[in-house]
């Protein structure tokens, strides 16, 4: 019964936990005590490091996490790589509070913070968390943009049929039957299908205000 219940008991390694030996840091941080024992730190943990001063104004490629220490210095930067849809998570590194650094710490968009002077305790934690945010984060980005997708293929749709029951003089239905054998001999989606006839309408409009 023992036996059993320890069986039981075990649980398995998280997947962000496993990748850890397998993870590509940029750690920004200055040449000092703090930021050498961030990188040591790390390097312990299993993670691949490669540390910067003043922060690079390209990332090295593949990078999965940024440490970017929030100085004065970098206050009022604008970091090229922190815009674009492809962010690695972002850990702010800080040695002090107050409402500028906090501000900061939310521009950059920081899935954690890590205080400093850098201990051991905490790094971890902070690592997962952050990548788990960020996993979390692009996830519900990438269902957005589906969603979007959809909300303007149905306001296409809509309106390509509105276009063939006036042009054609059939109904809503058979617009939509139209649309839809369209894209099944074309092998392409009605949203696409739509698409099309909404921009040959717009085209052959112009060709009629023109006259």
């Amino acid at each position: 019964m023992e036996n059993g219940t320890q069986r039981r008991a075990v649980r398995t390694t998280p997947p962000l936990l496993k990748d850890l030996r397998i993870l590509r840091i940029a750690v920004f941080h200055p040449d000092d005590a703090d930021g050498r024992q961030l990188s040591q730190q790390l390097q312990r943990i299993g993670c691949q490091v490669q540390a910067f001063w003043p922060p690079l104004p390209a990332l090295p490629d593949g990078i999965d996490v940024i440490f970017l220490a929030v100085r004065p210095e970098t206050i009022d930067a604008e970091f090229e790589w922190l815009k674009g849809e492809d962010v690695p998570a972002v850990i702010a590194v800080v040695t002090y509070e107050n409402p500028t650094i906090v501000e900061t710490v939310l521009h950059i968009g920081a899935q954690a913070v890590l205080p400093s002077p850098i201990r051991s305790f905490g790094l971890l934690s902070a690592l997962v968390v952050a990548r788990c945010v960020h996993r979390d984060l692009k996830s519900q980005a990438r269902r957005l943009r589906k969603l979007e997708a959809k909300v303007i293929g149905v306001r296409q749709i809509t309106e390509a049929k509105s276009i063939l029951v006036r042009t054609r003089q059939i109904t809503d239905g058979a617009a939509y039957d139209l649309i839809r054998n369209q894209a099944m001999s074309k092998r392409v989606t009605t949203e696409e299908i739509a698409a099309a006839i909404v921009n040959a309408n717009e085209i052959m409009s112009i060709g009629r205000d023109s006259q």
